[in-house]
């Protein structure tokens, strides 16, 4: 009874915070706390203690230091050398597009700042290059999202701490490499971006004559403060990275291990902040400004529902029943879809993958299937489906359109035919991962 009364609780909070648009945050926080502590008996600070303090933490730290970039243009300012430099191959504009959200995202941008940005410019050129709007939609928001699931990226960091929590909620199972695990969803979700978009990119009529009569402007030159951020984003990517891939790579030399176990990436990123802010490269108040609050209410407080949720049992009851009712072969597609059809109303990190992940763990040791493969169908199913035009990517997409009449055409064929074709084949390349992997 207590198990199904906090599935509807979660349920009912996706619903209220679609209907209401009232952050789905808030009717967590209010779940989490009448069901705890009047229901279950928790104490109100044994409940408080569920706030997922590290995930919280590099949201926050990752974000602060990203905003500098976006608060003085050099984000932009990359997105528009890069298109630049592509100019001489318009037959592949759209893997152009694609592969400047992607690299926008592993520097650092957020989802939402990387589709700010090239929306805008997308549209534009898709109107000038005779390519097909649809396709060029699908182009940034796979590449945002792919790029995003970088480990040190936005979502990667992310992803990675919630992977930590639902290991949390199993303490007697062996937790695997967070970052391993989100290189290899990273690699998998540039593959499958790259299928996706190959179906758009043929599949239109009005794709033939892509890239026909279009004109890049060539951007202005990095301004000094440009210069000075891009060159500090490089300098922490390579000091967040160097160390882990060296233990990768030399896993018996023991500094090595030692120093990559001391490397945080919300540690250091807060001290190239602290940096960039004594060298003026943004106003603090901007970058302060720019932090995610919505994302990180609405993944606290989903964090501490499911935390109550794993204290019930809960999680471990729907791992059983899952890992008993569905053929193991399939389960991978079937997680896949739920977090499409989840993702399809509510947040990916906010909603989804903290009320999927913790059902991992339990679920890969009872089926032997690859708790990293199941983390990374997982997230590539819930991605699928962010195109729509209920989301927030699709929104931003629509709100670049230039007329109601265009957007009204987009708002439909965002709905059925890019949701679709993309939830359906990533289901299917989900499939095919889990029976190679």
């Amino acid at each position: 009874m207590l198990s199904l009364v906090i599935v509807l609780a979660i349920a009912l909070a996706v619903y209220l915070g679609y209907k209401t648009n009232i952050n789905t945050g808030f009717f967590c926080f209010v779940f989490a706390y009448l069901i705890g502590c009047f229901w279950m008996g928790l104490k109100p600070k044994d409940l408080i203690a569920f706030w997922p303090t590290s995930t919280m933490f590099v949201i926050l730290a990752v974000s602060l230091f990203y905003n500098v970039a976006a608060a003085n243009g050099t984000l932009e300012k990359i997105s528009r050398s890069l298109l630049y430099a592509c100019r001489n191959f318009p037959g592949i504009l759209p893997y152009a597009l694609f592969a400047v959200a992607v690299i926008l995202s592993v520097m650092g941008a957020a989802y939402f700042t990387v589709l700010a940005f090239l929306a805008p410019i997308t549209l534009m050129i898709c109107e000038e290059a005779n390519m097909d709007k649809l396709t060029g939609a699908i182009a940034i928001n796979c590449g945002a999202l792919a790029g995003g699931d970088f480990p040190t990226a936005a979502l990667g960091v992310i992803f990675r701490g919630l992977m930590g929590t639902a290991y949390q909620g199993a303490p007697d199972l062996t937790p695997i490499d967070d970052f391993t695990a989100t290189l290899t969803m990273f690699g998998l979700a540039i593959i499958s971006s790259l299928i996706i978009i190959t179906f758009f990119r043929f599949a239109f009529k009005s794709n033939r004559n892509i890239g026909k009569g279009v004109a890049f402007e060539k951007p202005e030159a990095y301004n000094k403060v440009q210069r000075k951020t891009l060159a500090l984003i490089l300098i922490m990517m390579a000091v967040v990275l160097v160390f882990p891939i060296l233990k990768l790579l030399a896993p018996s030399v023991k500094i090595f291990s030692v120093i990559a176990g001391k490397i945080d990436v919300g540690l250091v990123a807060i001290i190239f902040a602290v940096i960039a802010l004594l060298m003026k490269l943004a106003p603090q108040k901007e970058i302060i400004a720019k932090i995610p609050w919505n994302t990180i209410l609405m993944i606290a407080g989903a964090g501490m529902l499911i935390a109550v949720a794993v204290k019930a049992g809960t999680i471990t009851m729907l791992s059983n029943w899952i890992g008993s009712n569905v053929p193991t072969w399939l389960i991978p597609m079937a997680l896949s879809i739920v977090a499409a059809i989840m993702s399809f109303f509510s947040s990916t990190t906010g909603v989804v993958c903290p009320a999927l992940f913790p059902l991992i763990p339990a679920l890969a040791a009872a089926t032997s299937l690859n708790p990293a493969v199941l983390f990374t169908c997982t997230v590539l199913g819930a991605q699928s489906s962010a195109i729509s035009p209920f989301s927030s990517g699709g929104s931003l997409i629509l709100g670049s359109c230039g007329n109601e009449e265009e957007r009204n055409a987009l708002f439909n064929r965002l709905l059925f035919v890019a949701v679709p074709v993309s939830v359906g084949l990533s289901a299917v390349y989900n499939l095919i991962v889990s029976l190679v992997m």
